[in-house]
C-alpha cells in the first residue's frame, strides 16, 4: 500500500536514511561518503524542512506497520543564475527514493517514482529531477529504464 506521510512512521523513515547512507558508503569507491553520528536525526530534519517549505511530498509504501520503502519529493526553488540561463519551468526533484535493500526489484521503487510523478504533475511540475550519486549504476540503471536520461554531469579529479 503506498500512503502519504504519517509521523508515527519518522523512525523507520530515518532508518531508511541510514540504510540508504551506508548503501552510498559501501559503493563509495574515493571513501568521501560519511555518516557522523548526528547524521540519523539531521538529515530527517533538513529532508523534511525541504518538504515543508518547497511543496513537497512524502509518500510510503507500507505492508503491515513497516515501511518498505520511500520517496520524499519537492519542487525546486530557483536561483539567480537559473533565472538568466534557462525557462525556470516548475520542476520537482525527487530527494529520496529508498526501498530496503532485502526487497529491492520488487517493484516498490517504480510504484513509488509514479506516485510522485503524478503528484508534480497535479501541481504544474513540467520537469523532474533526480541526482545520482556517480558510483550508483544501480540507480542509474533503475531510473534510465523509467525513462529517465542524464541532463548534467559532475565531473570530479582528485588532486
Amino acid at each position: 500500500m503506498i500512503a502519504e506521510y504519517d509521523s508515527k512512521y519518522d523512525e523507520q523513515i530515518k532508518n531508511l536514511l541510514v540504510e540508504l547512507q551506508n548503501y552510498l558508503i559501501d559503493i563509495d569507491d574515493w571513501h568521501t561518503q560519511v555518516m557522523l553520528p548526528e547524521y540519523k536525526e539531521n538529515i530527517f530534519k533538513i529532508d523534511m524542512n525541504k518538504v515543508k517549505k518547497q511543496n513537497g511530498k512524502i509518500y510510503l509504501s507500507i505492508e503491515n506497520g513497516i515501511v518498505l520503502g520511500l520517496i520524499i519529493g519537492i519542487v525546486e526553488e530557483k536561483d539567480e543564475i537559473d533565472k538568466l540561463t534557462n525557462d525556470c519551468a516548475k520542476t520537482g526533484s525527487v530527494l529520496e527514493l529508498i526501498v530496503k535493500n532485502d526487497i529491492r526489484g520488487n517493484g516498490i521503487g517504480k510504484t513509488l517514482l509514479e506516485k510522485m510523478e503524478e503528484y508534480f504533475k497535479s501541481i504544474g511540475c513540467k520537469r523532474i529531477n533526480i541526482e545520482v550519486f556517480g558510483p550508483n549504476k544501480k540507480g542509474l540503471k533503475f531510473y534510465e529504464k523509467n525513462n529517465y536520461i542524464i541532463r548534467d554531469m559532475i565531473v570530479s579529479k582528485k588532486i
